[in-house]
């Protein structure tokens, strides 16, 4: 039976993704209560923001239990992948999002692309070494360019598109001598796909999968598609490359195969399933699994949803998903990232943030990720920091009103990209 009174609800995280859903969420007037733990800033203005260990389970469930919380939400990857969610459902406790085993789609590229194999799921060739001298040994009988992947989370600095065999020998030798902890104890080594990258995401019920938008995003720290990968610097939704007919394709030959081979295994997936894609000559291919909302594709995914996001989430969660057509505005939604000096790599912090009420004026969402107060003043707490979003007809008009209203904040050490989504408006020209 599905909810039709209002619910207590917990949201779990503190980034620019928990931003974007505490802000749909609140919206619902399914939502009687709202808390974010830990929250940020911006969370704050959409509910209450509890100071919480995530990690610890027990003080989880003990303040769901204080606080009288009927539904959680979990945005970030870890807590899925430290079992979360197996925590609260063994305390009695409802939740969003799927249990550790099947997280492992997101939390070990080696289990993910075994799964591909197991079950014919379109995805590039690859390999797995636990130690240097036969993944050496590989690269060096192969041909670059390659992609090494660390195995484990590594919040987005885990892969490595090496162009040449120097990179690709000195990423290998980085990740298993321990340059990303644990994360890199194994890695994923596989062909380099040639295409356009795009991201599908599907609400998921352990059975059924129903779709749930698409976005691309900007994965280079500079304009142009220049240096290291980042967690993402922006990016627009809907994905105009992702046409019905490979929207379609994506479905029947990747997300359904995905549902259903989990579901053999005796580890049914319950929740967003977000699909990483290279649309290939041959057709599309998984690049990678994450089992959550994307960041920054939640940002502009969550402004475009017109549906109340509640009982989508509530649905997936009881396993019924039966009868459920999300509704999207029409506008395309697009969003740029604000990041501290040194982001991706070590990141100045402290410096003050002012002027989002002025961006906001002009017709823009700030998104809040990497901030923090300090007294009365914003400060910059992390390297992704503002995620500036506004809507459009199209990705041009999108485009000019988030950046109309970034230049409006007044943060002299941050910076961004300034071209996000060149390509689509390239083909709008």
């Amino acid at each position: 039976m599905r909810d039709q009174h209002p619910l207590t609800l917990l949201l779990i995280g503190s980034g620019g993704r928990e931003h974007a859903l505490a802000w749909k969420l609140a919206q619902s007037p399914l939502c009687r209560r709202l808390m974010i733990a830990p929250g940020n800033p911006g969370t704050a203005a959409h509910g209450t923001n509890l100071s919480l260990d995530v990690t610890d389970h027990a003080a989880v469930i003990a303040a769901c239990r204080r606080e009288g919380v009927d539904f959680v939400v979990v945005g970030p990857e870890a807590p899925l992948v430290a079992g979360l969610v197996d925590a609260l459902a063994e305390a009695g406790i409802r939740a969003f999002g799927p249990r550790a085993a099947a997280a492992q789609l997101e939390g070990s590229k080696a289990f993910t692309k075994e799964l591909c194999r197991e079950f014919a799921i379109p995805t590039a060739a690859f390999a797995r070494f636990r130690e240097v001298a036969p993944a050496l040994a590989y690269l060096r009988a192969g041909r670059v360019p390659v992609v090494v992947k660390a195995d484990g989370l590594a919040a987005g600095k885990g892969v490595v598109v090496a162009e040449t065999l120097d990179q690709a020998e000195a990423a290998v030798e980085s990740m298993l001598g321990g340059g990303l902890g644990a994360a890199g104890a194994e890695v994923v080594i596989e062909e380099c796909l040639v295409g356009e990258e795009a991201s599908l995401f599907a609400l998921c019920d352990g059975t059924r999968a129903v779709l749930l938008g698409t976005a691309q995003d900007h994965k280079r720290v500079h304009d142009g598609d220049k240096g290291p990968n980042t967690g993402g610097m922006g990016a627009y939704s809907p994905a105009p490359v992702l046409t019905p007919a490979l929207e379609a394709e994506v479905m029947a030959r990747i997300i359904r195969p995905t549902l259903d081979g989990m579901r053999t295994r005796g580890t049914p997936f319950s929740g967003i399933l977000y699909a990483g894609l290279m649309l290939t000559a041959e057709g599309p291919m998984l690049i990678e699994y994450n089992t959550r909302f994307g960041d920054p594709e939640c940002e502009v995914l969550m402004p475009r949803l017109a549906s109340d996001l509640v009982p989508l989430l509530t649905a997936a969660a009881e396993g019924d998903l039966s009868g459920v057509t999300p509704d999207w505005r029409d506008e395309v939604a697009l969003t740029v990232i604000m990041a501290a000096p040194g982001y991706p790599g070590t990141v100045a912090k402290g410096s003050e943030i002012r002027g989002l009420s002025e961006a906001e004026a002009a017709g823009a969402l700030v998104f809040q990720a990497g901030t923090k107060r300090d007294g009365d003043r914003l400060v910059a707490d992390g390297g992704r920091v503002l995620a500036v979003t506004a809507l459009g007809r199209d990705v041009r008009e999108a485009q000019a009103k988030a950046y109309a209203a970034l230049d409006r904040i007044d943060w002299p050490e941050g910076f961004c990209r300034r071209d996000i989504g060149w390509r689509a408006v390239a083909r709008e020209t």
